[in-house]
């Protein structure tokens, strides 16, 4: 009887095969915890239109605010639209994981067969997914009621969204993690998260305002969030393991 790997095609060595399906599984359990979550949460809709109103007031009120001489501040639409996604980010990832509390569902992932790293992909995807999805709401009610258009710097801005999503939710992610089981979790998660995601919101803030201004600057900004999202995922998929553990 032909070995296993005899078996194999001769352009696909053990080793490589086994990495490729070690990937394709990784994958494919990363896209189930990610089908998990937000099956949960198309059900309820509980996270997103908590978000998703409150991001619209904070726009609707700073809209009012940033008005003189009846005309809305420019200067301002960066920091209105970027704040309004912090804020927002901030109650849907703290709702996200008291859930998996309530539920202990954080605690029977972590006891599954499946290795953390996939069950930290899982989560981050969908916290990006739903910080995604709040961007395309505040982004237009910003542009709409500070009367402003992007023209071609459209597509720089989506770049610039989505990697700022990204690495709020690598981030907020692993501390949401460790704080889970931390009884005042509420209070300590913004204290231990917005000293780190400070220099990615501003260089989101600077980013947007060189795109509304037609500046070169916008390029140095796209650099520094894809290096500081680059650094902290790393850096995450290195400690979230150490970090969950009871």
């Amino acid at each position: 009887m032909p070995s296993e790997a005899a078996a194999l095609p001769a352009s696909c060595p053990p080793a490589r095969a086994e990495r490729t399906t070690g990937s394709v599984n990784l994958f494919r359990l990363v896209g189930a915890v990610v089908a998990k979550d937000l099956r949960v949460e198309l059900r309820s809709r509980e996270i997103l239109y908590t978000m998703a109103f409150f991001a619209a007031v904070v726009v609707v009120i700073s809209s009012f605010a940033f008005v003189k001489e009846q005309r809305a501040l420019r200067d301002a639409v960066p920091g209105v639209m970027w704040g309004a996604v912090l804020f927002a980010g901030t109650i849907g990832l703290g709702r996200a994981f008291d859930r998996e509390r309530e539920g202990d569902t954080m605690r029977a992932l972590l006891l599954t067969p499946a290795p953390r790293l996939a069950v930290f992909l899982g989560k981050t995807v969908t916290v990006a997914t739903l910080i995604l999805a709040v961007e395309l709401i505040v982004v237009p009610l910003t542009l709409l009621l500070f009367n402003l258009d992007l023209g071609a710097g459209a597509a720089h801005l989506v770049l610039v969204l989505v990697l700022g999503a990204i690495g709020f939710a690598v981030v907020g992610t692993v501390f949401a993690a460790m704080l889970l089981r931390v009884r005042s979790r509420d209070v300590l998660l913004p204290v231990v998260l917005y000293p780190i995601l400070i220099p990615m919101f501003m260089a989101g803030t600077k980013a947007t305002a060189a795109i509304l201004g037609a500046s070169e600057d916008v390029w140095f900004w796209t650099q520094f969030l894809t290096v500081y999202d680059a650094i902290f995922l790393v850096v995450s998929l290195w400690t979230f393991e150490a970090l969950v553990i009871e």
